[in-house]
């Protein structure tokens, strides 16, 4: 394993707070972590912005970052946020409610914007990766849950308080750091319903390899592989998304009892080492 130093990374002047946080298996590890509140929606608007009726049962495409909301206006909560690119289906009928689409995506339904909405000249295929940071975003928000896996856009989120694994949890949903790989992985393949509690693996089983992951570089990283370490039956594992596997990259985790589980930009030490389901 490359040991290469992570001084003179652009990302490190950002000034992030360093903490320790609690892993999976109770040990710690240091990170550098900035929550993401969603995509910009006051950027200026597209000159391919949508603004009348589509063929109902379109496929649009997003301009840039779009949050899918749970109603046709900014105010509704953000159910997850489609990359630039992403291929949503129409599902309102076609015409627009005050300039939002009712479109699904991922497996969610909800609205979205036309104003960084284009109709796609074609369907590219479904990306399993894509896929999977989707599932984590719908995931961001929830409470920090030991032991469990379940997750359902707009439910409460829950909350944890004590320290795990001797901790307290409020709620039917969230989840502790495999809880949420298993379920962004899909693993098991019986493990698709992601408002379904379960909690197949620990960090234990995803720290080796197996006929469902195994070990890649660090310096090869793709989005939605994933971090992994465990020492003497303590580790922690969190989704890749972005960003250098050595140096500062954004991340999806279910991080502790007092953070929940987030998206970050963060570092990991050599002690963990990347894995890859797809």
């Amino acid at each position: 394993m490359s040991t290469r130093g992570m001084s003179g990374h652009p990302w490190k002047v950002l000034g992030l707070v360093a903490a320790l946080v609690a892993g999976c298996g109770g040990g710690t590890s240091s990170v550098e972590s900035v929550e993401l509140q969603g995509a910009d929606e006051n950027i200026a608007t597209q000159e391919s912005a949508l603004t009348g009726c589509v063929t109902a049962g379109a496929n649009l495409q997003t301009t840039t970052d779009l949050n899918l909301r749970s109603g046709p206006a900014t105010s509704y909560g953000i159910l997850l946020t489609m990359p630039g690119g992403a291929i949503a289906k129409e599902v309102g009928g076609g015409c627009p409610t005050s300039g939002w689409y009712k479109v699904t995506y991922s497996g969610l339904t909800g609205w979205a914007s036309g104003s960084y909405l284009t109709l796609a000249t074609s369907t590219p295929p479904t990306s399993t990766r894509d896929g999977a940071i989707a599932r984590a975003q719908s995931a961001m928000g929830f409470s920090y849950w030991w032991g469990h896996g379940a997750f359902k856009p707009g439910a409460a989120v829950g909350s944890c308080s004590g320290n795990c694994p001797s901790c307290t949890h409020t709620g039917s949903y969230g989840a502790d750091c495999s809880g949420l790989l298993a379920k962004v992985w899909v693993v098991p393949s019986s493990n698709s319903n992601m408002a379904t509690d379960s909690h197949p693996y620990g960090t234990i089983h995803f720290n080796a390899d197996t006929s469902q992951w195994k070990t890649v570089s660090r310096d090869s990283l793709l989005k939605a592989d994933a971090l992994v370490y465990n020492t003497d039956g303590a580790g922690h594992i969190f989704l890749y998304e972005s960003g250098d596997g050595w140096g500062s990259m954004w991340a999806y985790e279910c991080k502790g009892c007092a953070y929940g589980c987030v998206h970050n930009l963060r570092t990991a030490t050599t002690t963990y080492h990347a894995i890859r389901h797809y």
